[in-house]
């Protein structure tokens, strides 16, 4: 049933487009009549105009730093396959040892690597797994005391016992050296899941061990919104329980699943990385336009809300919402590039491109390295090594020795994992 406030609702949002629209061609913001908008980024690439306004200006030693971090050489990159024969590879996460663990999306597969390149097969088609489209066999996460516990966490479609599907956080144990793994148990399950479509799911540790876990809004315009739906939110859990954390926004609340919530508001997670500084950054995907980057704000609304009936017109971050929403820290404009996993780069032999956000490219096939300053995108860098060259990318993860992993996302056993080094 469509009520009066939905009716106004979608007047309201149609309005405030067919606004945006002439305002933009009353200033001349387009590219294709060769006028640059004055937001752009340093580098040129698509930025939003009031996501990216310029920051602030410093003063003293912190001037003179982000000054010294921009002059430092951008140096070339080694690329080279490290594993091969894969069918969609999801994400990647290191042992202590050196050894990585990554999962096959479709396949259903966690398999273990050393660090000199032996592999076996972890997990195979576990028990109630569900692939369908974007979902199946996702993200892995290992705890910082993995060399004690052993223990590690995948998201994953599930199927219940009444035959229908959800996404779920399943917690296991690694057997000594890849032979095996036993399921533990869902921490988080009853994610929302339709056909497949907007399933997420990303994994990532923050401070003080607590577990992020960006998810998809299931294509269902009710979820984003809604804080006792897991769908189109980012999750903040206990590691061992998948209870809320403690000091999450609606912590009191009596609903187990808004407990969890950090922030809501968002269309399909993809990427989450923690900045050296402690404070957690999302990738997400856009319908048409608008990939985001968001800088995540406990209780954050990130203005997502596509109702009624799944209306994919409306801004990713609608303002006309009530109460206040967070502005992305950078946004694709149009068209999108289908961004997905985030990590942010460590180690001085980065140089230049050290302390940047590396954001991996599904539909535009290329690796972005984007600079901040503080919260204040300042330029993005994108490596001619891996443009258009590996195909779709899907996941950046630093490892040993601050080499960065990337997985490719192509399907038909076409897949790799790549290790990117400076020359």
């Amino acid at each position: 049933m469509t009520t009066s406030r939905s009716v106004d609702l979608v007047r309201l949002r149609g309005h405030r487009r067919r606004w945006a629209a002439g305002a933009a061609a009353a200033l001349g913001l387009t590219l294709a009549g060769g006028v640059l908008p004055a937001h752009a980024a340093p580098d040129g690439y698509g930025a939003s105009g009031p996501v990216t306004a310029a920051a602030p200006a410093a003063s003293g030693t912190s001037a003179g730093a982000d000054l010294a971090a921009a002059r430092r050489p951008q140096p070339a990159l080694r690329v080279r396959t490290v594993v091969s024969g894969l069918d969609h590879p999801w994400d990647i996460a290191f042992l202590p040892s050196k050894a990585m663990l990554f999962t096959e999306r479709a396949r259903g597969r966690i398999s273990w690597r050393s660090a000199g390149g032996r592999r076996k097969t972890v997990v195979d088609r576990p028990a109630g797994l569900w692939v369908s489209g974007e979902t199946g066999l996702m993200s892995i996460a290992v705890a910082g005391d993995f060399k004690r516990t052993r223990i590690f966490w995948t998201c994953q479609g599930g199927t219940k016992r009444n035959g229908q599907h959800d996404v779920r956080v399943v917690r296991w144990r690694l057997r000594p050296a890849g032979s095996g793994a036993k399921r533990l148990g869902a921490i988080v399950p009853k994610l929302p899941a339709s056909s497949g479509r907007h399933g997420g799911c990303r994994l990532e540790f923050g401070r003080a061990g607590a577990l992020y876990i960006g998810t998809g809004d299931a294509a269902q315009s009710g979820n984003p919104q809604n804080k006792k739906s897991g769908g189109g939110k980012v999750l903040r859990v206990k590691r061992a329980s998948g209870k809320g954390w403690p000091s999450n926004p609606f912590d009191r609340a009596g609903d187990p699943m808004k407990r969890r919530v950090f922030t809501y508001g968002h269309r399909n997670v993809q990427g989450l990385g923690m900045r050296p500084d402690g404070r957690m950054w999302s990738a997400e995907h856009g319908p048409d336009r608008d990939d985001e980057v968001n800088l995540l704000r406990s209780g954050g609304n990130y203005g997502w809300d596509p109702g009624p009936g799944y209306d994919e017109s409306v801004p990713m971050t609608d303002y006309s919402l009530p109460g206040r929403q967070v502005k992305a820290r950078w946004s694709s404009g149009v068209p999108t590039l289908a961004v997905s996993g985030a990590t942010w780069l460590t180690g001085k032999r980065w140089q230049g491109y050290q302390g940047r956000l590396v954001v991996a490219a599904l539909k535009n096939s290329s690796l972005r390295l984007m600079r901040f300053k503080g919260k204040y995108f300042k330029g993005a860098v994108n490596p001619a090594a891996l443009d258009q060259t590996y195909g779709r990318l899907r996941t950046p993860v630093v490892g040993p020795h601050h080499a960065l992993f990337l997985t490719t996302d192509n399907g038909g056993g076409r897949d790799r994992i790549l290790k990117v080094t400076p020359r």
